[in-house]
C-alpha cells in the first residue's frame, strides 16, 4: 500500500479498536477504544508492514475493526481504518495528498497483513 510521504516523519501511532464500524466509510475522525500507543521503533515497524501490504481484490462490506492514527511532531498526519474481511483500508487525514485519500484494497491474507492484525490483537490484550 502506498503511504503518504509524510509517514517518514511519524513519531506516534494510536491503535484503535473500532466500536462503530458502520460510521467509518466517510467519517472525519477515527473513533473507538484506544488500545495502545506505539512509539519508535514500533512506529517504523508498523508503517513498514502497512507499506508492504500487497494490493488485493476490492470487496464491498467495509466494516473496519481496527484503525490507527499516525502522529508527527506537529500533530495528526493521517488515519487508517482496516477491514480485514473485505480487504479494504481507508486512508485520510490532514497530510494526505489529494488523490491518495480514500478506500484502497489490500491482500488481508498476506504475511504483512496477518502480522499487522496479530499486533493489533496483541495490543488489545494489554492495558493501554
Amino acid at each position: 500500500m502506498l503511504l503518504p510521504i509524510i509517514h517518514k516523519t511519524a513519531e506516534l501511532i494510536e491503535v484503535v479498536r473500532i466500536t462503530d464500524p458502520n460510521r467509518h466509510f466517510g467519517a472525519e475522525d477515527l473513533t473507538g477504544d484506544e488500545v495502545a500507543h506505539w512509539e519508535a521503533p514500533q512506529v517504523d515497524q508498523v508503517l513498514a508492514l502497512v507499506g508492504d501490504l500487497p494490493d488485493g481484490e476490492m470487496r464491498r462490506c467495509f466494516i473496519p475493526g481496527w484503525g490507527i492514527r499516525v502522529h508527527g511532531a506537529t500533530g495528526l498526519l493521517f488515519q487508517l481504518a482496516f477491514c480485514f474481511q473485505c480487504h479494504d483500508v481507508r486512508l485520510w487525514g490532514p497530510a494526505v495528498p489529494d488523490g491518495q485519500a480514500g478506500i484502497h484494497s489490500f491482500d488481508a491474507d498476506s504475511a504483512p497483513a496477518q502480522e499487522l492484525l496479530a499486533r493489533f490483537r496483541t495490543a488489545a490484550e494489554k492495558p493501554a
